[in-house]
């Protein structure tokens, strides 16, 4: 990637930031070799809508079914490791006075690159709940049944993510509202800017005056509204924008 690509203003911009926000998407981990959510239906799960399955109704219809697809996804992202991009936003992270990355992907890949203070809102594939009092369980006596049962009161477990049709926690999207409120920088990365609530945190940042960046190959709802657009992949933009940013300071 051409260093000219990236405008000086910009990098004066992230230079001088006190507060960040990194609001990041699918195609972050799609670089790792995850696949996005319905490119990730192939062989045995091909037959099946990934929204079809991604629902209380479809648990409560085959919980089975849904605790298996969920633990072939958990496999799949086992064997992804984290890419330039989780791994340049740990060195941006650790050069601005405050970060806060706030991730719609549920695979846990900016946590293993080493990123702290992360939002998560979807949840998260590795840890596990209870479907019918939200305890987060973190172990369960070994059994053969399917979806195994919660140790504290019997219920079924499933995994601790968001699915069509639920709210998002009313905790961590109030901590990531109040992040984007308080920001002077958001950099929107490989996210469609399609889904809601994540889509309409920008323009809450952008109410209170900060400055919005969008890294990604294509254009999205956003496009118009930021103030920087990068075209290309995370992976390439991100290390070039620290090093550019912090250039005694290259890893």
């Amino acid at each position: 990637m051409n260093d000219n690509v990236i405008p000086a203003e910009l990098v004066e911009e992230l230079r001088t930031a006190q507060r960040v926000v990194v609001l990041t998407g699918a195609g972050t981990s799609a670089e790792s070799g995850v696949p996005t959510f319905r490119d990730a239906q192939t062989g045995l799960w091909a037959r099946y809508d990934p929204t079809e399955l991604a629902t209380p109704e479809a648990f409560r219809r085959n919980p089975r079914l849904v605790w298996e697809w969920y633990t072939w996804r958990r496999e799949l992202v086992a064997k992804a490791a984290p890419n330039p991009g989780h791994l340049a936003l740990v060195q941006m992270q650790a050069r601005v006075p405050e970060l806060t990355l706030i991730t719609q992907n549920i695979d846990g890949l900016h946590q293993r690159a080493g990123s702290q203070q992360i939002i998560e809102l979807h949840g998260n594939l590795a840890r596990t709940k209870c479907a019918d009092n939200g305890y987060l369980v973190e172990s369960w006596p070994p059994t053969e049944e399917v979806p195994p049962h919660c140790p504290r009161c019997g219920g079924l477990l499933r995994p601790d993510v968001v699915w069509f049709g639920e709210p998002l926690s009313k905790k961590t999207l109030l901590q990531a509202i109040t992040a984007v409120r308080q920001c002077d920088l958001v950099f929107s990365v490989g996210t469609s800017s399609l889904v809601h609530p994540a889509a309409s945190l920008p323009f809450e940042a952008l109410e209170q005056g900060a400055k919005l960046v969008e890294i990604n190959p294509d254009e999205t709802p956003l496009t118009p509204h930021v103030h920087f657009v990068l075209y290309g992949k995370a992976g390439e933009i991100l290390p070039t924008l620290v090093d550019l940013t912090w250039p005694q300071q290259k890893r």
